[in-house]
């Protein structure tokens, strides 16, 4: 259990096309119908100003590829996104005790950055990206990382479609094949190491129902709320 005196933070993870802002949204919602004071928060924070260099970042404006941009520098743009959305959008609200759901959360920059990176470097940067955001930043830890995982296959086929086919709407992650296999490693190496609940989204080559995935989720939140 967290905390009494604070909030509750559940965060929905996966690669791109998991299904995890779904997912969040119906959660969220279904908290709610139980009386629960639930806030929802996604990353990066498109709307506000603090994502400025992510939005650079994504759109290629330092390399059109995702290791142009190393995994300590990249992380930074994102924490500090996190930071500031903390500070203005629902930090008071955990501390008062209420649950956050989020889609993405520092977890994102452990399987994405952790991909530039060798594998025998993982352990150490985790090590330096949870003291920075939980320990020097201060931002809370997670209760729950619930780990949406799905075949890169069936991944690529719905960010296709995401898009309509039209690749050039893709940012640099989304772009980078090679990339995102090596995300999905790292996501499978974090969710194992780090003790994510994982819920396997995908049976054959489709998705599962989006019921069937909702009803996992629920019973895993519902462990820490």
């Amino acid at each position: 259990m967290a905390d009494a005196k604070k909030g509750t933070l559940i965060v929905l993870e996966g690669l791109d096309g998991s299904g995890k802002a779904t997912q969040a949204k119906l959660l969220a919602q279904h908290l709610k119908e139980e009386g629960k004071n639930v806030q929802e928060i996604t990353f990066p924070d498109y709307a506000s100003d603090s994502s400025a260099l992510v939005k650079m970042y994504l759109a290629g404006q330092f390399g059109d590829k995702p290791d142009d941009v190393n995994a300590y520098a990249a992380s930074s743009f994102y924490a500090v996104d996190r930071y500031a959305s903390y500070k203005t959008s629902w930090g008071s609200f955990y501390e008062a005790g209420g649950v956050i759901i989020a889609d993405r959360y520092t977890t994102s920059n452990a399987v994405h950055q952790c991909s530039k990176l060798p594998p025998e470097q993982w352990e150490e940067f985790l090590h330096w990206l949870f003291d920075y955001e939980f320990h020097l930043l201060g931002l809370p830890a997670p209760d729950e990382v619930i780990y949406l995982q799905v075949d890169p296959a069936v991944s690529q086929k719905l960010m296709t479609g995401r898009y309509h086919g039209d690749e050039s709407k893709k940012d640099v992650h989304e772009k980078d094949v090679e990339y995102l296999a090596r995300s999905r490693n790292a996501a499978e190496f974090c969710a194992a190491h780090l003790g994510w609940e994982t819920v396997h989204c995908t049976q054959g080559d489709a998705m599962r129902s989006i019921e069937d995935i909702q009803s996992e989720v629920r019973k895993l939140a519902q462990r820490v709320i």
